[in-house]
């Protein structure tokens, strides 16, 4: 809670500045800044940068599917009329999440691997001690998670990590840490819940996703109409501050739902998986077929589901798909329309201090999964000597 509230207050401190800032961006500004925010997430998700690198371009390619604006004319559509106004995002969305987690735990059924409901026992409020050792942890993770929210790509795990080495590093005991030290919970969990807030920063001001769950939300902007970005504020300021302050009383309402209620949570797991299953599965259908009517859609989600599980399987991040996905459209009218403004000259994206700062970021978060082991690989060594 404290984490969370923190992390808002930073939302309504900084998003104006930057709204204001983001008003300056033209074409050429904003893709290179999509092409920062993918580059970011394809290469920081997940265990390999290749795999993350395969996702987005999937993404890509998906978004290509339907009528090209400029040309009127279609595009890989493949015969197939429903293709004409592309793939739907919600088709997508409910494939790769909802029908691809029925797959998985259809397999932990059928390998006995299946969660069991635990038993809650004793008081699940702090005591004064752990009061006054996690305080610090609280105030620093929820910083740290903001901070790495604003940065595409990063995400809460980032901020959980780097939370997490700097309470070890601070600690007078860090020899605790892996054996239940709070700090090390409290620390990494206020993380996690700034960054939250910390991503929407990017996504108000600048209409660019910084991850899964953001470009799902922005998904949904644009479903109803709304675009995000600078002028957001100026055109439906209504909107935009109705979400943050709907922030704050989400904050407060999930402490006073997550204490008392989480033995009721944890029953969710009694139900049997005969009855659960199906009815994301009628849920899912229902939701795709009402958009269009169409059974095509259904096929969709279907393959989607089944790419989902296999991309599971195979340890292939699913966030760089959807954000390409949702920033794909955007990303071509933009480096078209800056391609326009300069005559065909690529200098266009290296014309200011702007355009200039992306591409140096693009190409050091591209760098950075290479980077980053042959450091630890070089401490390592200097340790040791």
């Amino acid at each position: 809670f404290i984490a969370g509230t923190l992390g808002v207050i930073g939302l309504t401190i900084f998003a104006v500045p930057l709204a204001s800032m983001a008003l300056k961006f033209g074409p050429a500004e904003y893709f290179t800044l999509m092409l920062f925010a993918m580059t970011a997430v394809s290469t920081l998700t997940g265990k390999s940068p290749a795999k993350g690198v395969l996702a987005t371009i999937l993404g890509l390619m998906i978004a290509t599917i339907g009528i090209d604006l400029q040309s009127g004319q279609a595009r890989f559509t493949m015969g197939v009329a429903e293709f004409q106004d592309g793939v739907g995002f919600v088709v997508v969305v409910v494939g790769l999440f909802a029908v691809a987690e029925v797959f998985r735990g259809l397999e932990d059924i059928y390998k006995g691997t299946s969660a069991q409901a635990m038993k809650i026992s004793g008081s699940l409020w702090l005591t004064k001690e752990e009061w006054l050792r996690s305080i610090g942890p609280i105030w620093r993770g929820g910083v740290i998670g903001f901070i790495i929210g604003v940065l595409p790509g990063a995400g809460g795990t980032i901020a959980s990590i780097m939370s997490y080495t700097t309470e070890k590093r601070l600690s007078k005991n860090p020899d605790e840490f892996g054996k239940g030290a709070i700090e090390g919970v409290a620390g990494p969990e206020a993380a996690n819940n700034s960054d939250t807030a910390g991503a929407m920063v990017p996504l108000l001001t600048l209409g660019i996703p910084g991850g899964g769950a953001t470009a799902v939300l922005m998904g949904a902007f644009i479903m109803y109409g709304i675009q995000p970005g600078p002028l957001l504020f100026q055109n439906r300021p209504d909107l935009v501050w109705g979400l943050i302050d709907s922030m704050y009383i989400g904050n407060v309402m999930l402490l006073i739902l997550n204490l008392p209620l989480i033995g009721i949570f944890v029953q969710l797991l009694k139900i049997p998986s005969g009855i659960l299953y199906p009815l994301i599965i009628a849920i899912s259908v229902i939701g795709a077929y009402a958009i269009n009517g169409s059974m095509t859609d259904l096929y969709l989600i279907l393959i989607f589901g089944v790419i989902g599980y296999v991309f599971d399987k195979v340890d292939i991040p699913v966030a760089p798909l959807v954000l390409s996905l949702v920033l794909g459209g955007m990303m071509e009218q933009s480096f078209r329309q800056a391609m326009t403004i300069s005559g065909g000259s690529p200098k266009i994206f290296f014309s200011s201090a702007i355009t200039m700062t992306l591409v140096v970021m693009s190409v050091i978060s591209v760098l950075m999964p290479f980077i980053l082991p042959k450091l630890k690989k070089y401490k390592e060594d200097g340790k040791d000597e």
